[in-house]
């Protein structure tokens, strides 16, 4: 009796790992499924098949929400329900990093706000916003001296320590000036967006790694439109010192003054689009 209860249990045992090991063969099977049709599908049309699927959506409180509507445009161009998936986001950047303070700042609710929001509309294309190689966010009340090239800065992004640094009053300047095409926040994140893009291979690192070379190939095979976009003096001369610092710059002028980024260079304005994958909020 016990023998066939030992026989009985082991034969259990066995469905039960062989069933184990059929489910995961078939999640991998469809996985790859999946992503051989999705990536069809990005080669096509230079998107993701989605971007927002949230099971268990984050809130901001009350006041965290007050704090998007009174200092953040982009959140209140959104209708109801991406402004729900833009405070989820939100809500989940800031318990991804840590927010450390210098110099006798003092982090409150405002500054992981709205420092978060501006990743968040960066990334609000993308599938994937948490811009991995960012770990830690450090700021300054006003620009800092470093000890690394012994100059002052405003704002840098550091990929051995994966910290992005922040003067405080600098970044909001940035926000609180609104068409001036300067924009701290936006500049740095650009940087860690760029370099994240490199490292990583998801689909959204892809497609905007993919459209800034095509955005370069765009002003190599093009005659005059580099010497086009210098001569508008409409990018800062900043913008021309290599491709990271031309991409943050065009990024920050893409979010400002949108419509006449639209109007002056409308392949570039698409290519930028295009990488962003912003198809909300007017843009």
């Amino acid at each position: 009796m016990n023998l066939l209860l030992v026989i009985e249990t082991d034969n259990f045992m066995s469905q039960i790992i062989l069933g184990g090991i059929f489910a995961i063969l078939f999640y991998m099977i469809l996985h790859f499924f999946f992503k051989t049709l999705e990536m069809g599908y990005v080669l096509r049309r230079r998107k993701p098949w989605y971007t927002h699927f949230y099971l268990f959506p984050k809130k901001l409180n009350a006041s965290q929400k007050s704090i998007l509507r009174a200092s953040f445009p982009f959140y209140n161009k959104l209708d109801p329900k991406h402004q729900g998936y833009f405070e989820h986001r939100v809500a989940s950047f800031i318990k991804d990093k840590d927010f450390i303070a210098r110099n006798g700042f003092v982090i409150t609710d405002e500054v992981k706000v709205l420092i978060s929001a501006t990743a968040v509309m960066l990334t609000f294309g993308f599938r994937d916003y948490y811009i991995g190689i960012i770990s830690k966010i450090v700021v300054y009340p006003e620009v800092y001296y470093s000890n690394l090239n012994k100059t002052y800065h405003k704002g840098e992004f550091n990929p051995k320590l994966h910290a992005l640094v922040l003067s405080w009053s600098d970044f909001k300047t940035g926000l609180d000036i609104r068409n001036d095409n300067l924009n701290l926040g936006i500049h740095e994140f650009t940087h860690a967006i760029h370099i994240n893009s490199i490292k990583e291979r998801d689909i959204s690192a892809t497609i905007f790694s993919d459209s800034f070379n095509e955005l370069t190939e765009l002003l190599q095979n093009t005659p005059g439109l580099r010497d086009k976009l210098v001569d508008s003096h409409y990018f800062r001369k900043y913008a021309f010192t290599n491709q990271f610092e031309f991409l943050a710059v065009i990024m920050e002028t893409f979010i400002e003054t949108p419509l006449e980024f639209r109007t002056k260079f409308p392949e570039v304005y698409n290519k930028t689009k295009q990488m962003l994958n912003f198809n909300f909020a007017g843009y």
